[in-house]
């Protein structure tokens, strides 16, 4: 394989940035893939607009740049036309959780068969500092000089309410951990959410402030989406509380293909059709 899937592309990421840590484990991830026997064209990377975009520029695979917001939209066409292919996502915090939020929810909702994993730098970093829906409360940045006035979101409350399937935090401080934590996301079948921790070296730098803060999540029924929920509001983006890592929710159900070819067989298609016409008798 091509340099082990990383090209000669110049890697432009400041020193010290997170997208590195995620470049490299996705990377162990996909050769993992290959490994089981899964050819690397069956793997396809989307991609959105930022910082984290130019992973489709350093690994070796297929993969597509969509524009800001819209990673999602073109993953779920990718993976509805080819149900055969394996679809990651990759986008910013301001990528996703800014203009591509509609989109979550809707991928979630219907349990679309992909993986998304979201570069959480809390920041725009690409554009030189301005801030995101994941911004703390007082964020200074060039567009906020004295301060953001606004709560940031929580971003695993949202997936959970949106029904996604597999919900997890990672941290790029944790290698191990967000290996595990990407494998079995792709493993998954079923919408898989990857929050993931990622410091701005540049813009807000994090580090010292989440290595005092995060914990391990416990092995445990994973299934339980009240605790799930309660887990998910434990940190709040209070600075002072912890933070939870690893697997908040997993629930097997069918994905959005696995209904829809089941709605638009042959014997549920003329079923449908004579109930429809039963009906205007």
């Amino acid at each position: 394989m091509t340099g082990q899937l990383i090209t000669p592309a110049q890697n432009t990421w400041c020193p010290g940035c997170g997208n590195f840590s995620i470049q490299h484990k996705l990377k162990d991830v996909i050769l993992g893939l290959a490994d089981e026997g899964i050819p690397l064209e069956q793997i396809v990377l989307v991609t959105g607009i930022g910082c984290h975009a130019k992973m489709a520029d350093y690994l070796d695979i297929n993969s597509f740049y969509s524009i800001h917001g819209r990673t999602l939209p073109v993953a779920t066409g990718i993976k509805l036309a080819r149900p055969d292919l394996h679809v990651i996502a990759c986008a910013g915090d301001g990528d996703m959780y800014a203009e591509g939020l509609d989109h979550l929810i809707f991928a979630a909702k219907r349990n679309l068969d992909m993986t998304l994993i979201v570069h959480n730098n809390r920041v725009y970093g690409l554009t030189t500092g301005q801030y995101t829906p994941t911004s703390p409360l007082g964020f200074r940045g060039r567009s906020t000089p004295h301060g953001t006035k606004e709560l940031p979101i929580n971003p695993i409350e949202l997936a959970l309410a949106s029904g996604a399937t597999f919900i997890a935090r990672g941290y790029t401080r944790r290698l191990p951990q967000l290996q595990a934590i990407l494998t079995a996301g792709v493993r998954h079948k079923g919408f898989a959410f990857i929050d993931v921790l990622q410091i701005c070296a540049t813009y807000f730098n994090m580090s010292e402030t989440y290595d005092k803060r995060v914990y391990d999540l416990p092995d445990r029924d994973t299934g339980d989406f009240e605790a799930a929920l309660h887990r998910s509001r434990e940190w709040d983006y209070n600075m002072d509380a912890p933070i939870a890592l690893g697997v908040f929710y997993r629930k097997e159900l069918p994905t959005f293909s696995e209904r829809y070819a089941t709605a638009t067989s042959p014997v549920n298609r003329e079923q449908s059709i004579r109930d429809l016409l039963a009906s205007r008798i």
